[in-house]
């Protein structure tokens, strides 16, 4: 998967912004402490949606789940301007009740539907993040010929593959392929 800069970026932020959440200065985890407190200021919070979205973001933090993670891999290689609106993603995303409730708060705002998008691609990362990290690493191990000498990467879906699904589903909701634009 590739991040596109602003992905890169606000992925590294958000990652950031979820390690100051997890430990008070004793070292004790009360991440679940915080998260909640930051859930109960979603209102107050709501003008960083915009300059800020990391530090709002984060109040989602395990509150989705992506059965279609093949539209997240593409979507994360976007830039803000090319992501669809949330009333065409949200049906990709799985939302804990206290997570839509969150959500139906955020939607108020102007900006509310592009955080959403923004948040539900943070939180996919943030479930990804060792797999991003760690890629060359996984695709290297998927080469490796077995014992019998075949290849073991059946196994697995290809990025392709994945590749593939999202831009489909993208091009199914009325967006641009990708491929039409690059040749690939």
């Amino acid at each position: 998967m590739r991040l596109s800069p602003f992905f890169e970026e606000l992925n590294s932020a958000y990652g950031a912004e979820l390690d100051d959440l997890t430990t008070d200065s004793a070292g004790h985890d009360i991440l679940a402490k915080r998260l909640k407190e930051k859930r109960g200021q979603v209102r107050q919070l709501l003008p960083m949606i915009e300059c800020n979205p990391e530090m709002v973001a984060v109040a989602f933090h395990g509150g989705m789940r992506f059965p279609r993670p093949d539209i997240f891999n593409q979507l994360a290689g976007l830039n803000p301007e090319d992501l669809p609106p949330w009333a065409l993603l949200h049906a990709a995303v799985q939302m804990q009740p206290w997570a839509k409730e969150l959500a139906d708060i955020v939607l108020q705002d102007p900006f509310g539907d592009h955080f959403l998008v923004i948040t539900a691609c943070l939180e996919y990362l943030q479930g990804k993040s060792g797999a991003i990290d760690d890629e060359p690493l996984a695709d290297a191990a998927r080469d490796v010929d077995s014992p019998d000498g075949s290849r073991d990467s059946d196994d697995e879906p290809d990025d392709r593959d994945l590749e593939e699904a999202g831009a489909d589903w993208l091009s199914e909701q009325g967006f641009d392929r990708k491929d039409q634009f690059y040749g690939g």
